[in-house]
């Protein structure tokens, strides 16, 4: 059963934006944190930013702050990243996530709903 699906994902040169989209078909997404992730070639998956179940609060990585922005849309049940002044170092896979019930956190281990991923490349 798919619960959470990305899409907007592609290839764009260096100081583009980019939309990604994230649907969710998990019944209680209103009541879950959610959160995006990348992971590049031969690294680690890394936290980019996360956002409150009312999407009052968002949180951001230091290597993303002031570029991308974090919303949310609950009567849609779809969270979203808007990546603006994209860098090659920006190039990896996205990974949108929804948090434990409770939990507004960093960790991945603290997610417990994942998608498929969305393959972002900056060319420079």
């Amino acid at each position: 059963q798919v619960q959470l699906v990305e899409s907007g994902g592609g290839l764009v040169q260096a100081g583009g934006s980019l939309r990604l989209s994230c649907a969710s078909s998990i019944r209680t997404f209103s009541t879950r944190a959610m959160g995006w992730f990348r992971q590049a070639p031969g690294k680690e998956r890394e936290f980019v930013a996360r956002i409150s179940r009312s999407g009052s609060s968002q949180y951001y990585a230091d290597s993303v702050k002031g570029r991308f922005t974090i919303d949310r849309d609950n009567a849609k049940n779809t969270v979203y990243l808007q990546m603006n002044s994209l860098k090659p170092e920006d190039t990896a896979v996205y990974y949108c996530a929804a948090a434990r019930v409770g939990f507004y956190s960093d960790l991945a281990n603290e997610y417990d709903y994942w998608g498929q991923g969305t393959q972002v490349t900056v060319s420079s």
